[in-house]
Protein backbone atom coordinates (compact mmCIF):
# COMPACT_ATOMS: atom_id res chain seq x y z
CA UNK A 1 0.00 0.00 0.00
CA UNK A 2 1.72 3.43 -0.42
CA UNK A 3 2.38 5.86 1.56
CA UNK A 4 -0.34 8.85 1.88
CA UNK A 5 0.63 11.84 0.32
CA UNK A 6 1.28 15.28 2.31
CA UNK A 7 -1.71 16.66 1.85
CA UNK A 8 -3.11 13.31 3.13
CA UNK A 9 -0.61 13.15 6.37
CA UNK A 10 -1.45 16.69 6.82
CA UNK A 11 -5.24 16.35 6.49
CA UNK A 12 -4.78 13.16 8.98
CA UNK A 13 -2.89 15.75 11.33
CA UNK A 14 -5.73 17.95 11.42
CA UNK A 15 -8.33 15.64 11.93
CA UNK A 16 -6.40 13.96 14.76
CA UNK A 17 -6.06 17.39 16.44
CA UNK A 18 -9.71 18.38 16.12
CA UNK A 19 -10.49 14.74 17.67
CA UNK A 20 -8.34 15.85 20.54
CA UNK A 21 -9.62 18.87 20.95
CA UNK A 22 -13.43 17.77 20.86
CA UNK A 23 -12.77 15.11 23.61
CA UNK A 24 -11.24 17.64 25.61
CA UNK A 25 -13.68 20.33 25.28
CA UNK A 26 -16.35 17.46 26.13
CA UNK A 27 -14.53 16.43 29.27
CA UNK A 28 -14.37 20.71 30.40
CA UNK A 29 -18.22 20.45 29.99
CA UNK A 30 -19.16 16.86 31.71
CA UNK A 31 -16.83 18.35 34.76
CA UNK A 32 -18.56 22.00 34.32
CA UNK A 33 -22.06 20.25 34.49
CA UNK A 34 -21.03 18.17 37.17
CA UNK A 35 -20.55 21.57 39.11
CA UNK A 36 -23.58 22.69 38.74
CA UNK A 37 -25.23 19.61 39.50
CA UNK A 38 -27.30 18.11 42.31
CA UNK A 39 -27.47 15.17 44.07
CA UNK A 40 -26.88 12.63 47.31
CA UNK A 41 -24.29 10.22 46.81
CA UNK A 42 -21.60 12.58 45.67
CA UNK A 43 -22.14 15.32 47.42
CA UNK A 44 -19.51 14.62 50.62
CA UNK A 45 -17.96 16.86 52.75
CA UNK A 46 -13.88 16.65 53.30
CA UNK A 47 -10.93 17.45 55.26
CA UNK A 48 -11.89 20.18 58.50
CA UNK A 49 -14.46 22.21 56.64
CA UNK A 50 -17.12 21.55 54.46
CA UNK A 51 -16.17 20.91 51.05
CA UNK A 52 -19.12 20.38 48.38
CA UNK A 53 -18.40 17.88 45.68
CA UNK A 54 -20.56 17.81 42.86
CA UNK A 55 -23.06 15.73 43.06
CA UNK A 56 -25.24 13.85 40.09
CA UNK A 57 -28.93 14.26 39.71
CA UNK A 58 -31.01 15.75 42.63
CA UNK A 59 -31.60 19.06 44.87
CA UNK A 60 -31.76 18.29 47.95
CA UNK A 61 -28.89 17.02 49.92
CA UNK A 62 -28.51 16.04 53.41
CA UNK A 63 -25.67 14.86 55.64
CA UNK A 64 -25.53 12.34 58.08
CA UNK A 65 -24.81 13.42 61.77
CA UNK A 66 -21.01 11.87 61.37
CA UNK A 67 -20.66 12.94 58.30
CA UNK A 68 -21.37 16.86 58.84
CA UNK A 69 -18.48 19.11 58.73
CA UNK A 70 -18.12 22.95 59.86
CA UNK A 71 -18.12 25.66 57.23
CA UNK A 72 -14.78 28.06 56.41
CA UNK A 73 -15.14 31.56 58.14
CA UNK A 74 -18.69 33.24 56.56
CA UNK A 75 -18.50 36.88 56.82
CA UNK A 76 -19.61 40.06 55.07
CA UNK A 77 -21.22 43.25 54.99
CA UNK A 78 -24.72 43.68 55.58
CA UNK A 79 -26.99 44.70 52.83
CA UNK A 80 -28.84 47.46 54.57
CA UNK A 81 -25.54 48.98 56.12
CA UNK A 82 -22.30 47.78 54.73
CA UNK A 83 -20.21 49.78 56.85
CA UNK A 84 -21.48 46.63 59.91
CA UNK A 85 -20.19 43.08 59.19
CA UNK A 86 -22.19 40.46 59.66
CA UNK A 87 -21.22 36.47 60.27
CA UNK A 88 -21.70 33.09 61.67
CA UNK A 89 -20.12 34.16 64.46
CA UNK A 90 -23.86 36.23 65.33
CA UNK A 91 -25.46 33.54 65.28
CA UNK A 92 -23.79 31.09 68.12
CA UNK A 93 -25.26 27.75 68.54
CA UNK A 94 -28.62 28.51 66.35
CA UNK A 95 -29.47 26.36 63.81
CA UNK A 96 -28.78 28.75 60.90
CA UNK A 97 -30.37 29.17 57.18
CA UNK A 98 -27.81 30.38 54.43
CA UNK A 99 -29.70 31.44 51.73
CA UNK A 100 -28.08 32.23 48.39
CA UNK A 101 -30.23 35.13 46.71
CA UNK A 102 -30.68 38.17 43.76
CA UNK A 103 -33.26 40.24 43.84
CA UNK A 104 -33.13 39.60 40.37
CA UNK A 105 -33.96 35.96 40.58
CA UNK A 106 -37.92 34.84 40.03
CA UNK A 107 -37.77 32.39 42.12
CA UNK A 108 -35.88 34.09 44.96
CA UNK A 109 -38.85 36.65 45.08
CA UNK A 110 -41.31 33.53 45.05
CA UNK A 111 -39.64 31.48 47.77
CA UNK A 112 -38.86 35.08 50.23
CA UNK A 113 -42.04 34.93 51.80
CA UNK A 114 -41.41 31.70 53.39
CA UNK A 115 -37.93 32.68 54.51
CA UNK A 116 -39.73 35.09 56.19
CA UNK A 117 -42.25 32.99 57.69
CA UNK A 118 -39.75 30.40 58.83
CA UNK A 119 -37.69 33.79 60.49
CA UNK A 120 -40.88 34.61 62.32
CA UNK A 121 -42.20 31.22 63.85
CA UNK A 122 -38.51 29.69 64.91
CA UNK A 123 -36.04 32.60 65.87
CA UNK A 124 -37.78 32.33 69.44
CA UNK A 125 -36.74 28.83 69.33
CA UNK A 126 -32.46 29.27 68.51
CA UNK A 127 -33.17 29.71 64.54
CA UNK A 128 -32.25 32.72 61.95
CA UNK A 129 -32.10 32.94 58.79
CA UNK A 130 -28.84 34.25 57.13
CA UNK A 131 -29.11 35.63 53.39
CA UNK A 132 -26.15 36.12 50.72
CA UNK A 133 -27.08 38.38 48.33
CA UNK A 134 -25.60 37.87 44.97
CA UNK A 135 -24.36 39.79 41.85
CA UNK A 136 -26.15 42.46 42.84
CA UNK A 137 -23.71 45.34 42.36
CA UNK A 138 -26.01 48.08 42.96
CA UNK A 139 -26.58 47.73 46.57
CA UNK A 140 -29.87 50.11 46.12
CA UNK A 141 -31.61 47.17 44.43
CA UNK A 142 -31.38 44.07 47.07
CA UNK A 143 -32.17 47.07 49.60
CA UNK A 144 -35.39 47.72 48.03
CA UNK A 145 -36.32 44.31 47.82
CA UNK A 146 -35.66 43.79 51.25
CA UNK A 147 -38.23 46.63 52.34
CA UNK A 148 -40.45 45.70 50.04
CA UNK A 149 -40.98 42.49 51.39
CA UNK A 150 -40.76 43.23 54.72
CA UNK A 151 -37.81 40.91 55.33
CA UNK A 152 -36.48 41.45 58.92
CA UNK A 153 -33.37 38.60 58.77
CA UNK A 154 -30.29 39.80 57.58
CA UNK A 155 -27.88 39.48 54.11
CA UNK A 156 -24.81 39.68 53.30
CA UNK A 157 -24.26 41.93 50.16
CA UNK A 158 -21.61 40.27 48.60
CA UNK A 159 -21.42 41.32 44.60
CA UNK A 160 -17.99 39.85 44.38
CA UNK A 161 -18.63 36.90 45.47
CA UNK A 162 -15.92 36.92 48.68
CA UNK A 163 -18.54 35.50 51.10
CA UNK A 164 -19.10 32.70 49.59
CA UNK A 165 -15.79 31.62 48.95
CA UNK A 166 -16.46 29.82 52.77
CA UNK A 167 -18.90 27.46 50.78
CA UNK A 168 -15.82 25.71 49.30
CA UNK A 169 -17.23 24.20 45.63
CA UNK A 170 -20.55 25.23 46.01
CA UNK A 171 -22.28 26.17 43.01
CA UNK A 172 -22.86 29.58 43.40
CA UNK A 173 -24.30 29.92 39.95
CA UNK A 174 -27.66 28.10 41.30
CA UNK A 175 -29.41 30.51 42.63
CA UNK A 176 -31.26 30.15 45.14
CA UNK A 177 -29.84 27.86 46.88
CA UNK A 178 -30.25 27.38 50.48
CA UNK A 179 -27.98 25.50 53.47
CA UNK A 180 -29.05 24.46 56.43
CA UNK A 181 -26.48 24.55 59.53
CA UNK A 182 -26.99 22.64 62.75
CA UNK A 183 -26.20 24.22 65.85
CA UNK A 184 -22.36 23.50 65.79
CA UNK A 185 -22.46 25.34 61.98
CA UNK A 186 -22.05 21.98 60.39
CA UNK A 187 -24.06 21.36 57.34
CA UNK A 188 -26.75 19.16 57.67
CA UNK A 189 -28.85 20.18 54.48
CA UNK A 190 -28.34 21.77 51.17
CA UNK A 191 -31.33 22.59 48.71
CA UNK A 192 -30.43 23.48 45.18
CA UNK A 193 -33.53 24.71 44.46
CA UNK A 194 -36.28 27.05 45.38
CA UNK A 195 -37.58 25.95 48.59
CA UNK A 196 -40.99 26.46 50.89
CA UNK A 197 -41.64 26.55 54.46
CA UNK A 198 -43.72 23.34 54.52
CA UNK A 199 -40.95 21.70 53.72
CA UNK A 200 -37.89 23.28 55.77
CA UNK A 201 -39.85 23.12 58.78
CA UNK A 202 -39.72 19.51 59.79
CA UNK A 203 -35.77 19.59 58.70
CA UNK A 204 -35.55 23.04 61.18
CA UNK A 205 -37.51 21.18 63.65
CA UNK A 206 -35.21 18.15 63.63
CA UNK A 207 -32.16 20.20 63.96
CA UNK A 208 -33.09 22.06 67.06
CA UNK A 209 -34.05 19.11 68.78
CA UNK A 210 -30.45 17.79 68.22
CA UNK A 211 -28.01 18.91 71.39
CA UNK A 212 -24.95 20.81 70.56
CA UNK A 213 -21.52 20.24 70.62
CA UNK A 214 -19.57 16.79 71.45
CA UNK A 215 -23.39 14.92 72.10
CA UNK A 216 -24.14 15.69 68.38
CA UNK A 217 -20.85 14.68 66.91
Amino acid sequence: MPWPSKPHQALRARTAKVARSAVAALAAVTVLAAGCSTGRGDAVSSGETFDFVSPGGQTEISYDVGERKPLAELSGPDVMDKSTQIGLDDFDGEVVLINLWGQWCAPCRSEVDDLQRLQEENEDKGFSVLGINLRDPNIQKPQDFIKDNGVTYPSIWDPSQAAVAALHGFPTSVVPSTIILDKDHKVAAVYLAEVSDVQLQPVIDELLAEPAGEQAA
